[in-house]
């Protein structure tokens, strides 16, 4: 079958004047901080760079520290749908980026074959577009507008490095290729974020097509300002206790650091229990919300609590991160 180039209905132009459109560093901040998502200059700029260059972010970090929220928060910034695909190790071309309804084209088989006019057509109608079922990567390439798409490739790391080469092509031109239809290359390229947790390396070749952050934990003060935006009914003070607890537990060599994802769980578990001063025994009782590991809980019932929540938890850690 011939290969047949496609290419989706251009939509109008967004204008600068758009209110959606990443183009001022201190406006992407402020809407991102509407949405309770506090960013500072570093992800702002790679953002607005992301808007211009059209080129991917690869966000790094520790896991829970924001990294898949900012996709989501961008998603609702832009006013666009936010597509998403997990990595997991296996996961195939087939999965990430269309597959046949292979239960309709059978029904249109039997069909046909009471009907001599549609014999005479079956083969070329049997591969079209009413039975391509859209996965991931070939929604966010068609979408159709008004805005991009936003393209979240979550836990990169996960995927094995055959399929790292497979994205090469839709990262560098924006396209996908069926091989019984065609290529679809988008009008208006989807914003891509990919997030790792890095439990791998990354092939230098993804990289090379993507914009680099590292997103760290938050310091004390951004992680109350977060607290307080995620939940304003929360006390001020209470928040940034909370805050100062987080700081120090991070210092603890545990299996598994707590990131913010914990610190906002542990801030509703409070709120929720009506509890306005956190003390040992409210560490201890919530210890299952900051951490998930059994050893990492029994390393805080070994340790002073005491010290520990006055700030003096030991300052050196060995790092559990992957390089």
């Amino acid at each position: 079958m011939q290969s047949t180039h496609y290419c989706l209905h251009r939509m109008p132009e967004v204008r600068m004047s758009d209110p959606f459109v990443l183009d001022d560093i201190s406006s992407i901040q402020q809407r991102f901080a509407d949405l309770g998502y506090v960013a500072d200059r570093a992800l702002a700029l790679t953002l607005k760079l992301a808007g211009d260059l059209q080129k991917p972010i690869l966000l790094e970090g520790e896991a829970g520290v924001g990294k898949t929220e900012v996709a989501k928060v961008l998603a609702d910034v832009l006013d666009t749908p936010l597509i998403r695909l997990q990595c997991y190790e296996g996961l195939d071309a087939n999965h990430a980026l269309y597959e046949w309804n292979y239960a309709r084209q059978i029904l249109h088989i039997r069909m046909a074959e009471h009907d001599a006019a549609a014999r005479a057509t079956l083969e070329a109608t049997i591969f079209d577009d009413r039975f391509l079922l859209n996965r991931p990567l070939l929604a966010a390439i068609r979408h159709p507008g008004p805005r991009p798409a936003v393209l979240l490739i979550d836990e990169i790391d996960r995927a094995d490095e055959e399929f790292e080469a497979f994205l090469l092509e839709v990262l560098s031109d924006y396209q996908v290729t069926v091989p019984e239809i065609g290529t679809f290359k988008a009008v208006q390229p989807p914003y891509v974020i990919l997030t790792s947790n890095r439990t791998r390396e990354l092939n230098d070749a993804l990289k090379r097509r993507c914009l680099y952050l590292w997103v760290d934990y938050p310091g004390a003060d951004k992680e109350r300002e977060i607290i307080l935006r995620r939940l304003p009914a929360l006390d001020a003070t209470l928040a940034a206790r909370i805050a100062t607890t987080m700081q120090t537990l991070r210092r603890i060599d545990f299996y598994k650091r707590p990131g913010i994802a914990e610190t906002l769980d542990w801030s509703r578990a409070l709120l929720g229990l009506g509890i306005a001063e956190v003390t040992p025994d409210v560490l201890l009782d919530t210890a299952g919300v900051l951490l998930k590991h059994r050893d990492d809980i029994v390393r805080l019932h070994d340790a002073d609590l005491e010290r520990l929540l006055a700030g003096e938890a030991p300052a050196t850690t060995t790092s559990h991160q992957v390089y």
